[in-house]
C-alpha cells in the first residue's frame, strides 16, 4: 500500500514544489514506484516534469468536478517509475465550484483510494495556502512533510499549519501524522542558516530530518529544463541532498 505524503506550508517560496519534484524522482531512483499529485493551481510541479500544463484535457480540476476518473488524469511514467496527476490554472476555480458540495473534503481521498495500492509513495504538492485543496490533500494523506526555508521568519505561520494538521486529524482524518520538517535553502556559509536550524529545533517537538537541502544553482535551473535534479545534474549538491532525504523517508517508515 502506498504511503501518502502531503508537502505543505502556507508560506510561498519555501521549496514545496522543488521538494515534491526532486524527492519523488529520488524515491524512484531508489526503486520505488511514485505518483505525484499537483494540487497547486500554478501547476509548477506539473511543468517541472516537462509536461505542458496548458495542453491537458484532464487534470485534477476535472477530477474534483467529477468530469473524469483518476485513471483518466494520471500521466504515466513521465520519468522512470514516476507518474503525475497534473494541475493547471483552471484549478483556481475549484474552491468556488465546490461551494455547497457535500463531503467536499473527501473528494481527492475517494479517488486516490482507487489507485493507492499501485504505488509505493504518493507525494502531494499543496498550494501555498490553507484552503480546501490543502484540506483535501491532508484528508488524503498519511502524513504531512513541512519544508522550512532557512530564513529569519521560518517559524512564522508554522504554528497555524500545525494547528490545521491537528484539526484535520481530529475531525477528518484520524490517521494523519506530522511526517516532519525538512530545512531548505540552507547556506552553510552564513550564521543565519545555522541559527534558524537551531532555533526551530528548540521550539519544535516534531521530527526534524537531518538532511539539509542546500541553496544550489543547479536545483534552481532544473525546472526550466523540465527534469528533476537527479537527471539534470546527478553530481550536484542538490541531487545528493534529495537522495539522502529519500533514504531518510524510506527508513522512517
Amino acid at each position: 500500500m502506498g504511503r501518502i505524503i502531503a508537502i505543505a506550508n502556507q508560506k510561498g517560496g519555501v521549496g514545496k514544489t522543488t521538494t515534491s519534484i526532486n524527492l519523488s524522482a529520488c524515491l524512484a531512483e531508489k526503486g520505488k514506484k511514485v505518483l505525484v499529485i499537483d494540487t497547486d493551481p500554478q501547476g509548477n510541479t506539473t511543468s517541472g516534469f516537462g509536461i505542458d500544463k496548458n495542453e491537458l484535457d484532464n487534470t485534477i480540476y476535472e477530477l474534483i468536478l467529477g468530469e473524469c476518473s483518476i485513471k483518466d488524469c494520471i500521466i504515466h511514467n513521465v520519468i522512470d517509475r514516476v507518474s503525475v496527476l497534473p494541475s493547471n490554472v483552471n484549478l483556481a476555480a475549484a474552491e468556488i465550484e465546490l461551494i455547497g458540495v457535500e463531503r467536499k473534503e473527501y473528494i481527492l481521498k475517494n479517488e486516490v483510494d482507487y489507485i493507492k495500492e499501485d504505488y509505493d509513495f504518493i507525494i502531494i504538492d499543496c498550494p501555498p495556502s490553507l484552503n480546501m485543496l490543502t484540506i483535501n490533500s491532508m484528508t488524503t494523506a498519511d502524513s504531512v512533510l513541512v519544508p522550512i526555508q532557512c530564513e529569519y521568519y521560518a517559524l512564522e505561520g508554522l504554528s497555524q499549519l500545525i494547528h490545521t494538521v491537528n484539526l484535520v486529524k481530529e475531525r477528518l482524518n484520524p490517521e494523519l501524522e506530522m511526517e516532519g520538517v525538512v530545512f531548505t535553502m540552507y547556506d552553510s556559509r552564513t550564521n543565519l542558516s545555522t541559527q534558524v536550524v537551531e532555533n526551530v529545533k528548540q521550539h519544535l517537538s516534531q521530527k526534524i530530518y537531518s538532511t539539509l537541502i542546500p541553496r544550489n544553482i543547479r536545483l534552481a535551473e532544473a525546472p526550466s529544463h523540465g527534469v528533476p535534479i537527479n537527471l539534470y545534474d546527478a553530481k550536484s549538491a542538490g541531487a545528493e541532498a534529495y537522495l539522502q532525504l529519500a533514504d531518510e523517508i524510506i527508513q522512517n517508515i
